[in-house]
């Protein structure tokens, strides 16, 4: 298997480090694409830039053969205030690379520079750097811009690290892999009055405890129990003063499915709940309901080849065959809904060791210890599905 020389493996650990001091969020990484723009430009690559506002693709062409493979990485932060004391904290006040999409990036950089200068195969390859996976729905951007009209792909991957497994740990998983993610605005109207006077008022608040506890029987009552599914209320809005009953009362709440029709039945169960508890109180719901990214289903026959692809070029401990299910979301499952292809994990450190802090918490970090065994896992996959015919 090719593997990066010493001095590649710190000339893309300067890099993510270099993006994580300089964080950006959704559909404003303009230094991170102008950055991968001219690194890409420079092995050679035919760079389209400005797909889904900020997101890049670069493009390789080599020998005759028409298969084509796309391989997609992240280039988004959060807002989120960094707390790690790295000396390459974010310099940004309020934005820190809290994923690990810095390290996404630099993963695939190191594997385009390789595969440019070294790579031996036949066909194309498309090496999509998207923008705004966190939240902003980025693919579906891209996607809208022509992604895949402009760069048709009969497969597709893309890997994302993940804490609580082992450093380097390649973790492949077939079918539902990750879940949906929908989230619902809930005001309640009343009518206000004096504390003292409950009678005089129609109480939001007293509805909004009581339909805070009735959401917690839709898994536990409505959703078959081998079928995961979370709600959570996550706000509860409502009054300034003790002895006021307010006007109106606000809930947020987020839910997550694995399975596309629990996904639906949880939606119009959550909506009918929540109109007939507050009618029960005498008060009025107004439901805004915003859907978010898909079930992210992970192709069968090109999770095989991708896991083939491991087994035939790394140890078999270093390997997890399949995965558990997980309640994160992911907007790749767009694109997924779109081309075939995988989505894997490697991991980030197991518990107790370094790298074990789980994502979206101001002491992450992204091991530099992966960029060898993700940009190798890379150059094996694109020489391995696009290997020169004998």
């Amino acid at each position: 298997m090719d593997r990066l020389s010493d001095a590649a493996v710190e000339q893309f650990i300067a890099v993510r480090r270099d993006i994580h001091r300089h964080p950006e969020l959704a559909f404003n990484e303009r230094r991170t694409a102008a950055l991968v723009a001219a690194q890409l430009g420079a092995w050679g690559y035919a760079v389209t830039t400005g797909l889904g506002g900020t997101g890049v693709v670069g493009q390789l062409q080599r020998g005759t053969s028409k298969r084509r493979i796309g391989l997609r990485a992240d280039m988004d932060a959060l807002p989120i205030a960094e707390a790690t004391g790295a000396a390459w904290a974010s310099c940004e006040h309020g934005v820190m690379h809290a994923c690990g999409h810095d390290g996404h990036t630099a993963m695939l950089l190191a594997a385009a520079q390789h595969l440019a200068t070294q790579g031996d195969f036949d066909g194309t390859l498309n090496l999509i750097f998207q923008p705004a996976e966190e939240g902003g729905g980025g693919a579906l951007k891209m996607m809208e811009d022509g992604l895949f009209q402009r760069f048709p792909c009969d497969a597709i991957f893309a890997m994302h690290n993940m804490p609580g497994f082992p450093q380097g740990q390649l973790v492949f998983r077939s079918g539902p892999t990750m879940a949906s993610s929908d989230y619902a605005t809930v005001t309640l109207h009343g009518h206000g009055g004096h504390g003292a006077m409950p009678h005089k008022a129609t109480d939001p608040l007293v509805a909004a405890a009581s339909i805070v506890m009735a959401l917690q029987t839709i898994v536990s009552r409505n959703v078959d129990p081998m079928q995961p599914a979370v709600v959570t209320v996550g706000a509860l809005h409502a009054g300034q003063a003790n002895n006021v009953i307010p006007a109106e009362a606000t809930l947020e709440i987020s839910l997550r499915a694995l399975d596309p029709q629990v996904r639906r039945d949880m939606e119009r169960r959550i909506q009918d709940l929540i109109a007939l508890q507050a009618q029960s109180f005498g008060v009025r719901a107004e439901i805004a309901w915003r859907p978010g990214y898909a079930v992210l289903v992970n192709d069968a026959e090109q999770t095989a080849r991708a896991l083939a692809v491991a087994q035939r070029h790394f140890p078999a401990g270093q390997i997890t065959p399949q995965g558990p299910m997980l309640t994160g979301s992911e907007d790749f499952a767009f694109m997924l809904e779109r081309v075939p292809g995988s989505y894997l994990f490697i991991g980030n450190g197991a518990d107790g060791e370094p790298g074990a802090c789980m994502v979206h918490n101001p002491a992450y970090d992204f091991n530099d210890l992966n960029i060898a065994p993700g940009a190798a896992y890379w150059i094996a996959l694109v020489q391995d599905l696009l290997s020169p015919t004998p």
